[in-house]
């Protein structure tokens, strides 16, 4: 039993690491707000994300938040981390990469917000481009019956 117990502690140990890269790597990508306030003239939540990019969206837009007061709208906090906002008198929580794919009208992955920018560079992949190009790059396509 003991050794059970500390085998699932040494998993969660070795998962530690790599978690702290993901939450790392998310923060540069902007899904994570760095800060957020309710800007009562235009109706919208503005947050900066950690990228530096701002967005806002309209409280009307979401149900839970239309019917709300202008104070309870001040009221927003950052999730922990930044990954979400927060409304404590309303039980709301909205997670920002849910709010910015929602403004882009799509129920997707974040990942494709990438797609959707255009191809992305890493030097990986322009290794692997070097590597596939070296041993005579993509096949070529074969039609039937030519």
């Amino acid at each position: 039993m003991i050794r059970e117990q500390r085998t699932a502690e040494e998993t969660i140990a070795a998962q530690i690491p790599a978690a702290r890269n993901r939450e790392r790597q998310a923060r540069l990508d902007g899904e994570r707000a760095a800060s957020a306030y309710y800007d009562a003239p235009t109706g919208r939540v503005i947050m900066e994300l950690t990228n530096g990019y701002i967005f806002g969206f309209p409280t009307d837009a979401i149900p839970a938040l239309a019917a709300a007061s202008a104070e309870e709208l001040a009221a927003v906090e950052l999730g922990p981390g930044g990954g979400g906002l927060h409304w404590e008198s309303l039980e709301v929580d909205l997670s920002v990469p849910g709010l910015l794919l929602s403004a882009l009208g799509r129920s997707a992955k974040l990942s494709e917000l990438a797609r959707l920018a255009g191809q992305v560079s890493s030097p990986a992949k322009a290794e692997a481009a070097r590597a596939n190009g070296a041993r005579g790059g993509r096949p070529r396509k074969v039609s039937e019956g030519g």
